[in-house]
């Protein structure tokens, strides 16, 4: 947990709200004399101002948490920081896909902002077909990771273009197998123009890549909703395989 801004996405952080309310939670929780267990983990990432202190703290404890999970199960991974922080070191990140490569039940999400590293160590990693590899893309300046994303050994690999911030022109979807679009929610919510959300999905159906959109954002998101252009878009990796699939078996029968 922890983390440190990188680009315009990071300015308004969910993590790191969440990180500080939590932070809030442990420190209430002492005074009362009560146990705060793994919540008071986040008083070492955030400091009294509610903000990033620029550190990472690494739960060794937590590491082996889905080895007891049996129903398999989607899960985000490092939800409150990014695996591929620069103060993670590489050990850490093997031992996290160790039990990924572990749990073959589950299907694993990893997002970072930090792709060029997530490069330079996937040789070092084991990349099970349960991995899924992602990058955050949120306007054309960052553009370069997905290049960078394209270099890891991911079977899945994703872009998660949220918060959209601008136009992303000229978005190549080579080696891409998802893409996820959203605008941004909360206090403070910069806005989302449609016509950005257009063209980067059809940039997705001209070139068969399953295409997400989680949402419109603004400071009421579940007002605002997540319908473009008539339709919710919920088009995920291995839907096409398994629709083939099926088409198959109805014919045989």
């Amino acid at each position: 947990m922890g983390c440190s801004k990188v680009s315009a996405g990071c300015r308004h952080c969910y993590a790191e709200r969440m990180a500080y309310r939590l932070a809030c939670m442990a420190i209430a929780a002492r005074e009362r004399g009560d146990d705060p267990g793994r919540t008071a983990n986040y008083l070492h990432v955030v400091n009294h101002h509610g903000r990033w202190n620029n550190r990472v703290y690494l739960d060794h404890e937590a590491l082996a948490d889905p080895l007891g999970w049996k129903t398999p199960r989607t899960i985000f991974v490092n939800s409150m920081s990014d695996l591929f922080h620069e103060d993670v070191p590489l050990e850490f990140i093997q031992q996290v896909f160790d039990v990924m490569n572990r749990c073959p039940q589950h299907t694993f999400q990893v997002l970072t902002k930090r792709p060029q590293i997530a490069a330079e160590y996937s040789k070092s990693l084991i990349w099970t077909p349960n991995i899924w590899m992602g990058t955050s893309v949120e306007n054309s300046l960052v553009i370069r990771r997905v290049g960078q994303l394209r270099r890891t050994d991911a079977r899945v690999r994703f872009l998660s273009i949220e918060p959209l911030l601008g136009p992303i022109h000229n978005l190549s979807l080579a080696g891409i197998h998802w893409v996820i679009v959203g605008g941004e929610s909360g206090p403070g919510a910069r806005p989302m123009k449609p016509e950005w959300v257009r063209q980067i999905r059809d940039r997705c159906l001209a070139q068969g890549v399953p295409f997400f959109f989680k949402q419109w954002g603004g400071v009421n998101k579940k007002q605002a909703g997540r319908i473009l252009d008539g339709r919710t878009w919920d088009e995920m990796p291995g839907q096409e395989e398994l629709s083939r699939r099926k088409s198959v078996g109805t014919q045989s029968r």
